[in-house]
């Protein structure tokens, strides 16, 4: 790099912190509330891997954001771990100066072959979905069938490998909003945070409604009744859960509430597709295609550069703020599968 660094802002003062990194648009899961099974069947053509952005390439762009500021990455998917060697990338990416944090978010299927090599290449922390610790409610969730036992497996691993742990429980009206005690005695006292996500209107398939969603009020209202908890202050500029901690030390919990308690104003992230598209919001209609200027136009980096700074320059996202005016009615989303969380 041969021009000065300095933090980009947005339209509204924003500044660029996190990179969001899928690497894959494919999943072992089918949840309902993602990548439903009526959608994303047997003959579902995911992209090849002709199509995929390369580590090479995935390293050069993050090497270019660390420039712009970011300090933060999050490995996603699809289900990142069906992406061969990604412990190659992730150690890659622990080398580049400025980059702090390296997380992952997953199912935690396949964490019991995986945590171990992952930490040692760089990972710090995992970010781990199950939406339900009761059997019979998880295997309709994740449409294939599947207990909760090998997503628990995969948790003990990764505590066993020294990773940081965050479970993340997509909470959505009459799929299982009757777990969500049962998770939180089950993750109480064992230095896991658990965090609620109020059920989001991300990508077109998912069969969204407000009216299926249980808010955060709720949610910390169901807890408390029987864990009594108190709000916690944040530990970052931008963090997206709300953090409560249980009055007898027994931990804390998070809730990340898009619809009903906007966090837009504090947003640092940018999102990279499997398929190098770059997202300036989660519940954006069209990404900026950086894998073909890379590919074809041949950018230098200080090129790249300009167009990252570009990009993030003109930025005005703030769907979740204007889904709460009621201005965002009737469009077409990126898919979450595909974009990543």
């Amino acid at each position: 790099m041969q021009i000065e660094s300095a933090p980009i802002k947005d339209q509204f003062g924003r500044i660029l912190k996190d990179l969001r990194i899928s690497v894959i648009d494919q999943c072992n899961f089918r949840c309902t509330y993602c990548m439903p099974k009526e959608i994303f069947g047997e003959d579902y053509v995911f992209l090849s891997e002709k199509e995929l952005l390369s580590f090479e390439e995935i390293l050069r762009l993050a090497k270019v954001f660390a420039h712009l500021g970011v300090e933060k990455i999050r490995i996603t998917g699809g289900e990142p771990l069906m992406r061969r060697n990604l412990e190659e990338l992730i150690a890659e990416l622990s080398e580049i100066p400025g980059i702090k944090d390296i997380a992952l978010t997953t199912n935690a299927v396949f964490l019991p072959k995986k945590a171990k090599k992952l930490k040692d290449a760089g990972l710090k922390r995992v970010n781990i979905s199950l939406d339900a610790i009761e059997d019979d409610v998880f295997k309709e969730i994740n449409g294939k069938g599947v207990v909760a036992r090998p997503v628990l497996k995969g948790i003990e691993a990764a505590k066993e490998a020294g990773l940081g742990i965050k479970i993340n429980m997509v909470v959505k009206q009459g799929m299982n909003d009757s777990q969500i005690l049962p998770m939180a005695r089950y993750f109480k006292g064992k230095d896991i945070i658990l965090r609620f996500i109020e059920f989001m209107d991300v990508g077109n398939h998912n069969g969204w409604d407000f009216k299926n969603v249980i808010s955060k009020k709720d949610i910390i209202r169901t807890i408390d009744k029987e864990m009594p908890i108190e709000p916690a202050e944040e530990n970052y500029y931008g963090e997206v859960a709300s953090r409560y901690r249980y009055k007898d030390g027994g931990g804390e919990i998070g809730v990340i509430s898009s619809v009903t308690d906007s966090f837009c104003g504090t947003c640092t992230r940018i999102r990279l597709s499997a398929d190098g598209k770059l997202y300036t919001c989660l519940f954006a209609s069209d990404g900026f295609d950086i894998r073909e200027k890379m590919r074809h136009d041949e950018l230098s980096d200080i090129e790249l550069e300009q167009e990252m700074r570009s990009l993030w320059g003109r930025r005005k996202d703030r769907y979740s703020e204007e889904r709460s005016e009621q201005k965002q009615r009737n469009r077409k989303k990126i898919e979450m599968s595909y974009i990543g969380g």
